[in-house]
């Protein structure tokens, strides 16, 4: 048996209450004086407080303590000394310290009546202990049981808490797939110089040529002109084939690419050296939708 289950059995008779009164002020001076042993001596007061809770009051008939009186023995009366006087002791030679020396320390007998009386008593509290934490594990394994099986017949203060789960349901609601839209870009009435078809799925255009004659030392570039920027967005040199492709509205919104207007202008070869458009702007349009979404 270590010094750490004698604690343990000590706190859990203390909490009990069934500790004499010498046991009683070790306990009591461990709660002031050791840390542990106060937290050891709450954790039973939880524990045991909770099977307190399972159990209903009950009102001690009246007599009760009188019966108890009249069971105890009669206290002893004092043999030596006069009545209200502690009895004198008296100190041989042998036993009277020098100075400030101490007796030395005398064996102990393990055999001696105290000694039995003092080991068996420690037997019985670690027998109560035992039989204590025994009966309160299975009380509380009662308890969870019964919790988690037939809540309804454990006191209303014992019974677990309803837990309400809610369910959050997400609606998704899809919008329709943008179609595909055209631009003819021409200037007043005259024939139609470049169709741009675009997908603003894909965010992909196709600029098709038709009546822009290739100029020689010259070249085309196609803009993109939105209210969200504060200057026409550059979308490539229309090359001299019929049709040039590519992925060039990659990094512009579905809303920007539908609500913009597109313009061609006229630029040095291989486009405009400074990033916006230098040349004359000679076609212009807007997108329109040519399939449904």
């Amino acid at each position: 048996m270590t010094l750490d289950d004698d604690h343990k059995a000590l706190a859990a008779e203390y909490v009990l209450g069934t500790l004499d009164a010498a046991e009683m002020a070790r306990a009591e001076e461990l709660v002031r004086s050791d840390p542990e042993f106060a937290v050891l001596v709450g954790d039973w007061e939880r524990r045991l407080g909770e099977l307190h809770a399972m159990v209903d009051p009950v009102e001690p008939p009246a007599d009760l303590f009188a019966r108890i009186k009249a069971r105890l023995p009669a206290p002893a009366l004092a043999t030596q000394g006069t009545p209200g006087q502690a009895p004198e002791i008296e100190v041989t030679p042998d036993e009277r310290p020098v100075g400030d020396e101490l007796p030395p320390p005398q064996p102990v007998d393990l055999r001696a009546p105290s000694q039995v009386i003092v080991l068996a008593e420690r037997v019985r509290r670690w027998r109560a202990a035992s039989t204590g934490f025994g009966a309160l594990a299975a009380a509380l394994a009662a308890v969870i049981v019964t919790a988690a099986v037939r809540p309804d017949i454990l006191p209303a203060r014992l019974r677990p808490k309803p837990q309400v789960v809610e369910v959050v349901k997400t609606v998704t609601v899809e919008k329709p797939a943008p179609g595909r839209f055209v631009a003819v870009l021409q200037q007043g009435g005259a024939s139609p110089a470049f169709i741009l078809t675009v997908d603003v799925a894909s965010k992909t255009i196709t600029a098709r040529r038709v009546a822009a004659d290739a100029q020689a030392g010259k070249s085309y570039e196609l803009w993109l002109v939105s209210d969200k920027f504060p200057a026409p967005r550059s979308l490539g040199v229309v090359g001299a084939d019929e049709f040039t492709s590519g992925a060039k509205l990659a990094s512009y919104e579905p809303d920007v690419i539908s609500g913009a207007t597109y313009a061609v202008s006229q630029e040095p070869e291989g486009g405009s050296p400074t990033g916006a458009p230098t040349g004359p702007v000679l076609w212009t349009g807007k997108l329109v939708e040519a399939t449904p979404p």
